[in-house]
């Protein structure tokens, strides 16, 4: 089960459930693919609702190699998301906002 105390969340990628977690190596590569001038600005991006798919795609693929998953991005792009792209955005704007804030007691396991 995903921790959202420890700045978890989940998402079932072909039928099976991984955990994903922003650790900071995961935040450094993300800040390298994305070319972002700083975390603050992608952050900004998901707030205001400007962010792209790449964006989506991206923070997946560090949140799911930080919490161990061992595919690549070719292998994130063809894989069947549950929920489709609406579960892939909700699950990486919950794991951007769980990096670097502590859970309300009401913030549910995604």
């Amino acid at each position: 089960m995903a921790n959202p105390y420890a700045g978890e969340a989940a998402l079932v990628l072909d039928g099976q459930r991984q955990v994903l977690k922003l650790t900071l190596g995961a935040l450094a590569e993300l800040e390298a693919t994305l070319k972002a001038d700083s975390l603050v600005a992608l952050i900004e991006r998901f707030e205001g609702g400007s962010f792209a798919t790449r964006d989506v795609l991206a923070l997946l693929l560090a949140g799911l190699r930080g919490g161990g998953w061992h595919g690549s991005a070719s292998d994130l792009a063809r894989a069947e998301i549950a929920g489709g792209p609406v579960e892939a955005a909700k699950v990486a704007a919950a794991l951007l906002a769980r990096a670097f804030t502590v859970p309300q007691a009401s913030d549910d396991a995604v």
